[in-house]
């Protein structure tokens, strides 16, 4: 059985990994909110590497992208449904550009979770929000 914490460090690798590469900035962004946000507090920094490989052997099974976004689903509570989507988007977001595979997965994530469209909206808004630079 996967831990909510574990559950929520697969979405950030697999929303990373859906355009096929894994950009430093997406690995930096998924390393800042490992160390910062409050869901992490109790996650042993020590076993990033190990979650990290056993999201990558479901990915490479079969059914290897299905299989890991329902077996994430599954381990989540439904308090923290919209926190795995907001950190899903905020991965996705770090380079302010959002290839169509990683659009695909977004849409796939939100039809697993439990969340009305409002909801993945907003979060959808704040993160370009967070995102945006001055103009050049």
């Amino acid at each position: 059985m996967t831990s909510a914490q574990d559950a929520l460090i697969h979405l950030m690798i697999v929303a990373a990994s859906s355009d096929s590469a894994m950009s430093e900035k997406e690995l930096k962004r998924i390393t800042a909110l490992i160390d910062r946000l409050p869901v992490f507090e109790s996650f042993d920094r020590s076993r990033l590497e190990e979650v990290a490989n056993a999201c990558a052997d479901l990915l490479n099974g079969p059914d290897g992208l299905d299989r890991v976004v329902g077996e994430a689903v599954a381990a989540l509570p439904p308090k923290l449904q919209d926190t795995a989507y907001a950190l899903a988007v905020e991965v996705t977001a770090v380079d302010l550009h959002l290839e169509q595979e990683e659009l695909r997965f977004l849409e796939m994530l939100r039809d697993h979770l439990s969340l009305d469209r409002l909801t993945t909206a907003a979060i959808e808004v704040a993160a370009r929000a967070r995102h945006r630079r001055l103009p050049a």
